[in-house]
């Protein structure tokens, strides 16, 4: 891991972002994951060592001070450019110490992660939704090891991270699945779908969130990199790529009930999957906290 200098950590405030985010905070550039289908690395994120991980200098205390300015309290997202638990937070703590300034400043924290190491945090997590809501939404795009493995070669497994997402939800921590992308002809079945909520109801998830496309964003180098790992590691699959989508961006399932499939799946079990919906639980859990805050 390398660091490189950066002047700002916080975004500016804005009224609504995903998972109902008002600020966002990336303390890592670059990831170490492996994914073969990461939208970053295109050309659009200028990273030309994507799989370098570099830290942010100062990091820490460039937030701080932001945090301390701010006045406008609300929830920070993190996770949207580069995993916050990658291997090597393990060691630098970066995003633990993100979340010791969130709790002492007063700030909620929306968390996207792939990692089953966001768990060693349940005790700040449970800190901070004392005053703002904590929310984590883990990254499962197929229920099963073997594949996990292929596609995602550094995360951990499928089955890790549903583990940890069963224990971030014994410890009342509000958590849900992200099921992005979905990538044709590997994952876009109907069993891997259900398997993925059945297990994610299990695990005590409160959402599965998918785009309906259930697609995956192919375009320039990033596209070059998924079809090279596709011939290691999925022999003949580029051939049905090509033919299927061209020089396509998105790149959407060919199986046309399976978003119906995925509806049904989560009605059934009971599971929310718009970000609308996720958007007002995670608010609903604000109005809970600050109405006892203000008791």
């Amino acid at each position: 891991m390398q660091t490189i200098p950066f002047k700002t950590i916080l975004s500016s405030y804005r009224e609504h972002g995903w998972f109902g985010s008002n600020y966002t905070v990336n303390l890592y550039r670059g990831c170490s994951h492996g994914c073969i289908y990461c939208d970053s690395r295109s050309e659009c994120y200028r990273l030309d060592s994507f799989d370098t991980v570099f830290a942010k200098k100062h990091a820490t205390s460039i937030l701080q001070q932001e945090l301390s300015s701010k006045k406008k309290k609300g929830l920070i997202l993190t996770g949207s450019m580069g995993d916050p638990y990658n291997p090597f937070e393990a060691t630098e703590h970066l995003t633990r110490d993100m979340l010791h300034l969130i709790d002492r400043y007063g700030f909620g924290i929306t968390l996207l992660t792939k990692s089953s190491l966001v768990t060693r945090d349940i005790d700040l997590f449970e800190k901070i939704q004392t005053h703002l809501p904590c929310a984590v939404s883990i990254t499962i795009t197929t229920a099963d090891d073997t594949i996990s493995k292929r596609i995602e070669p550094g995360v951990s497994l499928s089955s890790e991270r549903f583990t940890a997402l069963k224990e971030l939800s014994a410890h009342n921590i509000l958590s849900g699945v992200t099921l992005m992308p979905t990538l044709p002809f590997i994952t876009d079945t109907k069993e891997n779908i259900s398997a993925i909520i059945s297990q994610a109801k299990a695990s005590g998830a409160s959402w599965v969130y998918a785009e309906k496309m259930l697609a995956v964003s192919l375009r320039d180098r990033q596209r070059d990199y998924f079809y090279q790992q596709l011939d290691e590691r999925f022999p003949g699959i580029k051939m049905q790529y090509e033919k299927a989508f061209g020089d396509q961006y998105w790149c959407e399932t060919p199986n046309k009930t399976l978003w119906d499939h995925f509806v049904h799946e989560c009605d059934a079990h009971g599971i929310i999957y718009s970000m609308h919906e996720i958007e007002r639980l995670i608010r609903k859990r604000n109005d809970v906290q600050m109405s006892l805050f203000e008791s």
